[in-house]
């Protein structure tokens, strides 16, 4: 098997792991910021962590679109 070779099958299990890496990183996200919440941090460090989770749902979004196109090509 040739390494340097990227199949359809390849980009998609590839699309799908950082899909799955995004959605970990998402939840993360989430319990980091509840936390902080309880613990009474500024607004400013609630506020960044917001935008953190908007980025990575943008991203997840984006990549979700990409890989269903993906599946549907393959069928």
């Amino acid at each position: 098997m040739n390494v340097g070779i990227v199949t359809e099958a390849s980009a998609g299990w590839a699309l799908q792991r950082r899909i799955d890496d995004l959605l970990l990183q998402l939840k993360g996200l989430v319990h980091v910021r509840a936390l902080l919440e309880t613990r009474g941090v500024s607004p400013a460090e609630l506020e960044k962590h917001s935008d953190a989770i908007s980025r990575v749902r943008d991203e997840l979004a984006q990549l979700s679109r990409a890989h269903a196109k993906t599946l549907a090509a393959a069928r």
